[in-house]
């Protein structure tokens, strides 16, 4: 076992048709010891119920005011020197994820953080794979043309989020991208790519859940880029088109 413990926050609302799935996907690693932190934003849909079976649990179920708020407040409840983040529909495709991860942060103390793939299933089977994302190595100017690294495959170590305070809660759908952004323009050369799948994430999130909200996605996106020192409109367009070569490593 490794000397350091990983905190895993979970955000949930109204979640009782995965969470088990998500749970029971942290409570299986092994070998790295493990706090799950479940925040989440007052579910009265059974979503409480199957948490509370599970004691190892922090789980903390109070209003918040959206996603990336609740996020906010599950790091703050976390103990661990390691944190990574796993929506309550998303889980890990094998019980060795941690412990690879823990041990890339133990054999390089001065690393600040881990990434690596992801792959989308469907919600009816999750052994079919629809979208592979590959993250490949990180360099600066990947972002001038849409590069992003998948959310919730990136490990952190506490200080990190502290020195960034966390999520810009001001942006509804886009404010992983904005963090994204600022965490790599402090921490870049201190990021590992680990190249292999480390989350299995079913479709149908919130940023790709109807017209109104990949609208409401690309003009935050815009004004991100914008505000980071990027020429938005060839950043935003390339962000999209990257995406197409997810689907063709599929098909």
């Amino acid at each position: 076992m490794t000397k350091h413990t990983i905190s895993i926050v979970t955000a949930s609302y109204h979640s009782a048709a995965t969470i088990g799935f998500t749970l029971r996907s942290v409570a299986d690693q092994e070998r790295v010891a493990v706090q799950h932190v479940v925040q989440d934003g007052q579910s009265n849909d059974g979503t409480c119920d199957i948490v509370a079976k599970y004691n190892q649990v922090t789980f903390i179920s109070e209003a918040d005011s959206g996603i990336y708020d609740g996020l906010n407040k599950g790091i703050a409840n976390c103990t661990g020197n390691i944190i990574g983040l796993l929506h309550a529909d998303d889980f890990y495709p094998s019980d060795t994820i941690l412990r690879k991860v823990a041990d890339r942060f133990e054999a390089n103390p001065e690393l600040m953080g881990v990434y690596g793939d992801l792959k989308y299933v469907t919600q009816e089977d999750t052994e079919k794979v629809v979208r592979d994302w590959k993250a490949g190595e990180f360099s600066r100017a990947k972002f001038h043309f849409g590069w992003m690294p998948p959310h919730p495959t990136i490990f952190l170590r506490r200080e990190a989020y502290e020195q960034l305070a966390g999520f810009n809660t001001t942006y509804e759908i886009s404010a992983d991208y904005d963090f994204i952004l600022r965490l790599f323009q402090t921490f870049g050369s201190r990021i590992e790519y680990l190249p292999e799948t480390l989350v299995h994430m079913r479709g149908g999130g919130l940023s790709n859940s109807g017209f109104g909200n990949l609208l409401k996605k690309s003009k935050e996106d815009f004004w991100i880029a914008l505000r980071m020192g990027y020429f938005a409109p060839v950043t935003l367009v390339c962000k999209m088109l990257s995406k197409l070569s997810q689907f063709r490593n599929v098909f």
